[in-house]
């Protein structure tokens, strides 16, 4: 093997070891959750797309509602498909226990967005950078959120046909007021891809607090049409 090609292999395992370290180093309690995902893309033309998105988030298996989101935005994608800034929107209904008790409060949420993701290889493992600035009316309050997405996508198989994956980002949330700090999410997935179009992927996500952590099971499917 390549001196070039040993440097590559070494960097992408230190990526994936910085990506899923606060796992390891949090020891908040943690309870497990299920969220169900579905992130749809439609193209317009070559150059514009709309992104439709639903997500089912539950406090355990299935039936215990946690959240509910819809998301959609308007695409325009440039530097030879490398880039794509967006505009969106977004309805959130959450389901809040209230204390230690069993009682939910619901909580409703309208959010715009906008976002700039960008694509690159380093061999055949392909990286995303997401960022994304969120205006947040939650209830009678106004909230301002920054949040940044480091992910990647490693191939199992080296041959034209590979269909499995494995899936990794990082993502840290960022408050313009009272705690900077917001929370982090780490995940760490297989993939499938059905044919060009479609893919699912089955992972395992922790999402810490300050004070808190939960651990959640994702099942997602992704769709271009």
């Amino acid at each position: 093997m390549g001196k070039k090609k040993m440097e590559k292999k070494v960097n992408i395992v230190a990526l994936i070891f910085a990506l899923m370290l606060p796992i390891f180093v949090q020891s908040q309690d943690s309870n497990l959750g299920n969220w169900l995902i579905y992130i749809g893309n439609k193209k317009l033309n070559s150059k514009w797309n709309v992104h439709n998105e639903v997500q089912y988030r539950n406090y355990d298996a299935i039936g215990d509602l946690e959240q509910l989101l819809l998301r959609t935005g308007l695409g325009y994608t440039f530097n030879e498909k490398k880039s794509n800034i967006l505009l969106g929107y977004g309805y959130i209904k959450s389901e809040n226990y209230t204390g230690t008790t069993n009682n939910k409060v619901s909580v409703n949420e309208h959010r715009i967005f906008q976002q700039f993701i960008s694509g690159q290889k380093v061999g055949n493992v392909k990286l995303s950078h997401r960022y994304r600035f969120e205006q947040r009316f939650v209830e009678d309050d106004f909230k301002l959120r920054f949040r940044y997405f480091l992910g990647l996508k490693i191939p199992l198989s080296n041959k034209e046909k590979n269909k499995y994956y494995l899936s990794a980002y990082n993502e840290i949330f960022l408050n313009s007021k009272t705690a900077i700090f917001d929370r982090n999410r780490v995940y760490g997935g297989l993939g499938y891809n059905l044919n060009k179009n479609i893919r699912f992927e089955f992972g395992y996500m922790n999402q810490f607090f300050e004070t808190a952590s939960r651990d959640q099971l994702n099942m997602i499917a992704f769709v271009t049409f």
